[in-house]
């Protein structure tokens, strides 16, 4: 009887104390619920992107793109007309050409492994002294990252996001494959993807075939390909001086240029970046939709002609470093014209072809040793 008594009698206590406990259990705050929402969120969200990206980069090591995200937003959303890339294999460029991509958008390429602290620090004082956020200080390999899986929009997550992706790149795929993947992929204008389209499309012939100076050319406009093309780089100051570095470098000395041969102009441009300066040269031509040019827009400009037929300063082939001895042009002047694009008649690509063969080719003492595996 005593059992009986005492069981109700704990069972009744243990209640109580539950009851109690309940009441001094205070209810679960619901910011902290949300912020645990958005934690696991964005867990979520890196695993999904860390997973496809991945997973598609091992694909690719073996297997070319069919599309890129950025080619399909600018048929999507810029309704252009995307020209399908043709792919290059790296014994498919010329050495030259890649030498020039290096050194004026990553000269650390092969020995960084994907991003560059220098290049950030060196971005944020060229923003700071500009007043606008114009350089990224994106690498060679963060700037594939954002042609395959990005949209061309600048924001800090778009950067974060480049920097993930650059880094499994560099985990999975080596730098010939990387190179191999910006010619082929790279943004050369409206529409166009890949210098070997490029090259068609602007010169009529492959990549193999150009001359040097085309080449420098359309590696000068990488920059800002969808304002300018090989035929109005000199329009822009920041394009002039990679031209001109590129010239000075590659293709022919000059005794007078903006900047040495040793110093490359700043690489890192943000795709979307406005990269227009006050010594810019302004376009004649109506401004297209979404204050952008055409990049094919034609090269001839009466604004450009002073009084008595002699070209503008603004025009670096005025410049009178390139007048060699003698008061003659070097065998390279023909081509470095900027005003004429590079884009000769008949009768002067016919002259041209019977320059020495010199002007196909770099001179060997300009290879820097480590700049090809």
């Amino acid at each position: 009887m005593l059992f009986f008594h005492i069981m109700p009698h704990s069972m009744k206590h243990r209640s109580s104390a539950t009851i109690h406990d309940a009441q001094k259990r205070k209810p679960r705050n619901p910011v902290w619920r949300v912020v645990r929402i958005l934690l696991l969120s964005i867990l979520i969200a890196h695993g999904v992107y860390i997973g496809v990206t991945s997973t598609l980069i091992i694909i690719y090591k073996f297997a070319n793109p069919p599309t890129t995200l950025l080619m399909i937003y600018r048929s999507l959303v810029n309704h252009w007309d995307v020209q399908t890339p043709i792919p290059l294999k790296t014994a498919q460029i010329p050495s030259y050409v890649r030498r020039m991509l290096v050194s004026v958008e990553d000269g650390k390429f092969y020995d960084h492994h994907g991003i560059d602290m220098e290049a950030f620090k060196r971005a944020r004082e060229l923003n700071q002294k500009i007043g606008s956020p114009m350089y990224g200080g994106s690498t060679i390999t963060m700037q594939v990252a954002r042609t395959l899986f990005l949209l061309p929009n600048k924001s800090y997550i778009r950067k974060y996001l480049e920097v993930i992706a650059a880094l499994e790149m560099e985990l999975i795929l080596s730098k010939n494959r990387i190179l191999e993947l910006y010619f082929s992929y790279a943004e050369w204008g409206k529409g166009i993807f890949g210098i070997e389209r490029a090259s068609r499309i602007y010169y009529g012939k492959g990549v193999a075939s150009l001359q040097v100076d085309q080449a420098a050319r359309l590696i000068a406009i990488l920059s800002s390909p969808i304002k300018y093309g090989p035929d109005t780089l000199y329009r822009s100051l920041i394009l002039r001086e990679r031209y001109e570095y590129l010239v000075q470098r590659y293709v022919a000395p000059i005794a007078a240029t903006v900047l040495p041969p040793e110093t490359p102009p700043p690489a890192g441009l943000e795709p979307s970046a406005d990269i227009t300066t006050a010594e810019d040269v302004p376009s004649p031509e109506l401004v297209g939709e979404g204050g952008e040019n055409s990049a094919a827009e034609t090269s001839t400009d009466s604004q450009l002609v002073e009084e008595g037929g002699e070209s503008a300063a603004a025009a670096p082939s005025a410049d009178p470093g390139l007048v060699g001895e003698g008061g003659e042009s070097p065998a390279a002047a023909p081509s470095t014209d900027l005003s004429t694009g590079g884009a000769a008649p008949a009768a002067a690509e016919e002259a041209a072809s019977q320059e020495p063969s010199s002007q196909e080719a770099p001179p060997q003492e300009e290879t820097p040793a480590d700049l090809l595996p």
